[in-house]
This record gives C-alpha cells, structure tokens and sequence, in this order.
C-alpha cells in the first residue's frame, strides 16, 4: 500500500479539485443567477430559501473542505518533506528498529510525485550522507542505507576497514587512496546472538557518524557484487550511480551484495527523527504488542 500512496494521493486530490473547480466555474455562477433573477423580480425569499439556492451539492461541499487538506499534503510530501519508519536494524546504531524518520525530498531533485520524472536539480548525495532511496532490484521498497562511494570512486571494503580512491576526472594529481578513520567508542552497547557489537566513530568526508563491527562474523566475501575486473571487495563506481552501505556493517545487505544505487532512484536526505518507539512489554502484559510502550525522547533530533 505504501509503495502507491503517492499515486492514490495524487487521484484524490485531482478528482476533488477537478469537482471543485467545475463547479466554482459553471454551477456556482448559475446558483448565484437564479438568486439574482429571483431578488430582482421582488420575490419574496426567506433566509433559508436563499441558502438552499445558493447551497454547493454535497459532493462539492466534501470535495471544497478536502481539497485544499490533500493539495497540502501532497506538496508536502511529494516536494519537501515525507515521513518513514525504519523497519530493520541495518543501519544501527544511527538508526533502531521503530525510529520514525524525516526524509528531505528537495535535497538531490524536486520529482514528480507519479513517474518520478526530475524537475529541477537542487544537489547531489554528497559522501556520508544518509539517503533514502528505491531498491533497485524492487523498486516497490524504499531502502536507508550511507553515501559511502560517489561517481567515479574506488572503494575497498577488506578486513572490515573501508578505503576510498575518490573519483580523478582530469587524470592529473589525482587524490590518493584514504583509509577512513575510525576510533572505538565501546563495545558491548550492543549485541547480536550474544556477540557484543563493537561500536566505531567513522569521519566519511564533513560527516562524522557511529558504524558497528560484529567481531566474531567473518568477512562474507564471497557474497559480494562482483565487478568485472576488481577483486573480491572492491567496487568502481559508475557514473550516475552511488555506492551505499548500512552503519551496522556486519548485518546490512547493501551494495556490496545487489549493486549500487542509480542516480533516479534517490528519494530524499534522511535529516531527523521526529518520535521513537519501543515496545519492550513483558511476558505477561495485558498491553498489546503493537501499542509502544515508551518513547525514546532522547532520540528525538537531528541525523547525523
């Protein structure tokens, strides 16, 4: 359902427009004659004759209150800003299972919310961003993953450690290759299967941000999206194509795994989380598990 409600927004707000301006350029300006007509022969018209004459049809009134309801949540949604829940634990410890996300849809493009046709370029993903994007193998599912690779870029991933050779587009003094920096910041905040998480401060360009390492899971090498050419975990990145990874490395099925993300299939910047829910009910709560049961206020704010 979530992958049409844009479409289904879009025929809403076009019928109950359409109704609305049909009736504003034709009906209306007929209801308002007949009322002339009848004052100017000096009939004699009670309040609420005349309010029955001038009165819009049921479906018009429904269609003038919603209208303007569903035109703003359309530009909203469609141009500005539109709201995601994150469903999986791939890009911990930025995000957890139940943050509910805002998504900035301007940030790389102002599309059209049907065909997704780009109408005015606004910005590129820059290199560490948090994007919000079409899977590319089912673009039904929107996806959350980091900004790792941009166009042109070399990047390794061996031995859990990330190099990037950034893009040299006039072949003199091209920049060398940088290992990324990371410092450990605890271990055992986290765990998986018993296995505490090691968590890592990673600096990937202007954006500093937090990635976790499972230190008892091997590499999954043989895994890996293989390019013709490069070696097991190393990817060069197309042009009009970014190379994206989840913060929680050892258990994000990225694009070291499918491939990387085309340029069209960009659907915003993740920019803040506005309410996190946790549902930690004990065995023998009457409470329902679908009802949360806290808030995460210190959750709340920007995304780094």
């Amino acid at each position: 359902m979530a992958a049409y409600f844009s479409i289904i927004l879009v025929i809403i707000t076009s019928i109950t427009g359409i109704i609305w301006l049909i009736d504003a350029q034709i009906f209306a300006p007929k209801r308002r004659a007949a009322l002339t007509l009848l004052q100017a022969k000096n009939v004699p018209l009670t309040h609420d004759a005349i309010n029955k004459l001038t009165r819009e049809p049921i479906l018009v009134e429904m269609a003038h209150g919603v209208f303007p309801v569903f035109a703003f949540v359309l530009v909203l949604r469609s141009f500005l800003y539109e709201p995601f829940q994150i469903p999986s634990g791939s890009m911990m410890p930025t995000l957890l299972v139940d943050d509910f996300i805002l998504v900035e849809k301007f940030s790389y493009g102002l599309k059209d919310p049907v065909w997704r046709t780009q109408l005015v370029e606004t910005g590129k993903p820059q290199r560490g961003d948090a994007i919000v994007f079409k899977y590319p193998e089912d673009p039904k599912m929107d996806y959350i993953k980091r900004v790792i690779g941009l166009p042109g870029d070399k990047v390794i991933y061996n031995n859990k450690e990330l190099v990037i050779t950034p893009a040299c587009n006039n072949k003199e003094n091209c920049p060398e290759a940088m290992v990324i920096d990371r410092v450990q910041v605890n271990r055992g905040e986290f765990s998986k299967s018993g296995v505490p998480l090691i968590r890592l401060r990673e600096q990937l360009g202007d954006i500093q941000h937090h990635v976790l390492i499972n230190p008892a899971r091997p590499e999954a090498s043989s895994h890996y999206f293989r390019q013709p050419g490069l070696n097991t975990g190393e990817f060069l990145v197309p042009q009009g194509m970014y190379f994206a990874m989840g913060d929680n490395r050892d258990d994000s099925t990225d694009s070291r795994f499918w491939g990387f993300v085309p340029e069209e299939n960009l659907v915003g910047k993740a920019v803040a989380i506005w309410v996190s829910f946790e549902y930690q009910h004990g065995a023998d709560s009457w409470i329902p598990a679908w009802i949360p049961s806290g808030v995460r206020f210190e959750r709340i704010g920007a995304i780094s």
